[in-house]
């Protein structure tokens, strides 16, 4: 089994002709996703590749597709309204790809998902991919392998490494999320741990965070007393000085909290595994299995 996205998913693109979006909605497509539709305002009824149908707006792409997901590759400055318009239109799933949205934009967006029937993953994340049967966004689909351990993770690389790690090892996973590392985003840790605790197809959980926020330690009272599977974690940003963001826009110190020592010491009191490098992420989950 899987969360959120498997075989039979119908996916819709926002921004389906520009280079980004074009380029990975490809990918999607030779990976075997259901890519059934793309969104550019003013090009409707216009094909991409010759085979994918584009639409001028979202809510014309979901009522004749039944496509279920957006995925939004658009520019910055219109990626939040491109996600009001995915939730306006229906869709069950957004997944917002674009970095670099203003956070006042996506306080704006998130409110008005909320008051949806809609849930967004990110905005700045690499995506969803159940393996195998569907990938939505940027992640390489040559790493991964079907199985039964669901990947969580703050950061799109640190996503890669671990299912590289967990590949390595013949170790197949059953869907990897990115949730985004911006101030302001959709699905958070507790809620996908939740969906991945609740999955048959599930046997444990590699959960990557960084500094920044109190998301980790959220979501490991959570775990504590909520998950009946095991769960390895890693914390990035360990040598991050106060004060300094590193890489994302929610990875930053700010008054002596969300520091990786307070994360992991929060992750082990809980008693969750906790690697200690990176290149430990798999190594760490593999005998708790």
């Amino acid at each position: 089994m899987s969360i959120l996205v498997n075989k039979d998913t119908k996916v819709i693109f926002q921004g389906i002709t520009g280079s980004f979006g074009s380029r990975h909605a490809r990918a999607c497509i030779e990976y075997g996703t259901q890519v059934v539709g793309g969104v550019v305002p003013g090009r409707g009824g216009q094909n991409f590749d010759d085979t994918v149908p584009i639409f001028n707006t979202v809510k014309t792409a979901i009522a004749e597709t039944g496509a279920t997901v957006s995925c939004i590759m658009v520019p910055a400055p219109f990626a939040a309204d491109a996600v009001c318009e995915a939730a306006d239109a229906g869709a069950e799933l957004i997944v917002c790809i674009t970095e670099g949205i203003p956070v006042l934009d996506m306080v704006r967006a998130r409110a008005y998902v909320d008051g949806s029937s809609s849930t967004l993953l990110g905005p700045n994340c690499p995506g969803i991919i159940t393996p195998g049967e569907c990938k939505i966004g940027i992640l390489p689909g040559h790493i991964h392998q079907p199985g039964r351990i669901g990947v969580l993770s703050r950061s799109g690389t640190l996503t890669y490494e671990a299912v590289g790690q967990l590949s390595a090892l013949g170790i197949g996973q059953s869907t990897c999320v990115g949730i985004g590392g911006d101030p302001v985003t959709g699905l958070s840790f507790i809620d996908v741990l939740s969906l991945f605790n609740d999955d048959d197809g599930t046997d444990g959980v590699i959960m990557i965070g960084e500094i920044g926020g109190t998301a980790e330690e959220a979501a490991a009272e959570w775990i504590k007393a909520n998950m009946k599977k095991p769960v390895a974690a890693f914390i990035a940003g360990s040598t991050a000085p106060p004060g300094k963001r590193m890489g994302h826009a929610g990875a930053i110190i700010a008054g002596g909290k969300g520091t990786a020592a307070a994360k992991q010491a929060a992750l082990r009191e809980a008693g969750i595994a906790v690697a200690p490098t990176p290149a430990e992420m798999a190594s760490t989950l593999q005998p708790l299995l």
